[in-house]
């Protein structure tokens, strides 16, 4: 299966290309530096509806005192609510990486486990994570979409869908297996700097003469 007009290896040439002159998103950046499955699991928790600057921050904080479930577990909520902070939704963060430290610890001996079912049976942990977790904190096959991915990938026009979960579905089917695990980077980090969610630069888009922008109502 494969998309009507766009060819897929040179739209992954195009943003590879772009990718030096752009910073690697959060948790790919801490996967660079070794972080580990734990450290990838709480860091991805801690982005969502969060700027990466943040998160980076937080994430350090916090796993500067507490890099393993049995010590995270040992914090109160408000403890890791004050070290998060301030990240989106940061109490209700805080609950749910205890709940997460007591059921990998409960179930798993305390390690992060590397498959998806396993992974998605974690308190508020949904797909994006999930995938994310195996791709950056295992090596392992994945497809993460997140709302850059979700947007880029309809705007294209590579995919048609609703929500996060039907593009993942999607791509899963057009995208050769070799760009699996780079796709969400890639995009998260040209959604950042240059197809942005409200008025994309256009102008200055590599892939502008191949783009049908879809939904794209003011650019620059």
């Amino acid at each position: 299966m494969k998309p009507k007009n766009i060819d897929i290896d040179l739209l992954i040439s195009t943003l590879e290309a772009h990718w030096p002159t752009s910073q690697a998103p959060v948790v790919t950046l801490l996967a660079g530096r070794g972080a580990s499955p734990f450290a990838i699991l709480v860091s991805t928790l801690l982005s969502l509806r969060t700027k990466d600057a943040v998160t980076l921050e937080a994430a350090d904080r916090l796993l500067a005192v507490a890099d393993t479930p049995e010590k995270m577990r040992r914090l109160s909520e408000n403890r890791i609510a004050g070290l998060i902070y301030p990240v989106g939704f940061y109490v209700t963060k805080a609950a749910r990486l205890k709940k997460i430290c007591a059921e990998l610890i409960e179930r798993f001996d305390g390690q992060v486990p590397d498959s998806l079912e396993a992974l998605l049976s974690l308190p508020g942990v949904g797909r994006k994570t999930a995938n994310l977790v195996r791709i950056e904190g295992f090596n392992k096959e994945g497809m993460c979409v997140d709302t850059h991915v979700h947007r880029f990938s309809n705007r294209i026009g590579l995919v048609e869908t609703q929500n996060p979960d039907q593009t993942e579905m999607a791509l899963r089917k057009i995208l050769p297996k070799k760009y699996w695990k780079r796709y969400n980077p890639l995009v998260v980090a040209f959604g950042q700097t240059v197809c942005l969610p409200v008025s994309p630069f256009c102008s200055r888009c590599p892939w502008s003469p191949y783009c049908p922008k879809i939904n794209v109502n003011r650019s620059r």
